[in-house]
């Protein structure tokens, strides 16, 4: 069996609609992975545990979905050198707004590559994951491919209604 290559964590079982956009597209692709909620609030030794592990385990990124705060993603770029994927999840209030700033706004030295709100974002970290690991696997890379031509061919099929 393969070795797991993609960590997807999430702050709270609620972040899962959001985040199993990005399991979806790791599926797709076969890239072996893990799904996982580990809250950078109410279990911090388990977050840097993980973090800690993620090169000797040889994880190749981590996809972090955090709503709110959204500490998740920036707490564990500053514990481990395996590239973080950051996702912002909607909010409540703010829409994933507040969530966005959080994870975008990272210090110098300690980056987070960070995409859309929501599930467009989780579906996007995937494939750059997915990218990412294309570089030194041909056969990834033509799976990329031929996703990538199969999206242009469904645009190309796009129609409107007619005139009014």
């Amino acid at each position: 069996m393969n070795s797991i290559q993609i960590g997807v964590l999430m702050g709270s079982s609620s972040d899962w609609d959001t985040m199993q956009h990005a399991v979806h597209i790791l599926q797709q692709f076969g890239i072996p992975h893990e799904a996982r909620v580990v809250s950078a609030h109410r279990m911090p030794d388990d977050m840097f545990a993980y973090a800690d592990t993620a090169v000797g385990r040889g994880l190749k990124a981590i996809i972090a979905g955090a709503g709110g705060a959204a500490h998740l993603p920036g707490m564990l770029a500053a514990k481990t050198t395996v590239p973080i994927l950051g996702v912002p999840v909607a909010s409540k209030h703010l829409s994933g707004v507040d969530s966005l700033h959080s994870i975008v706004q990272m210090p110098k030295g300690i980056p987070v590559a960070t995409f859309a709100i929501g599930a467009a974002g989780a579906a996007n970290a995937a494939l750059f994951a997915v990218a990412m690991l294309a570089n030194s696997d041909i056969v990834l890379r033509a799976k990329l491919e031929d996703f990538r031509a199969e999206q242009t061919q469904m645009a190309r099929g796009m129609t409107l209604p007619p005139k009014l």
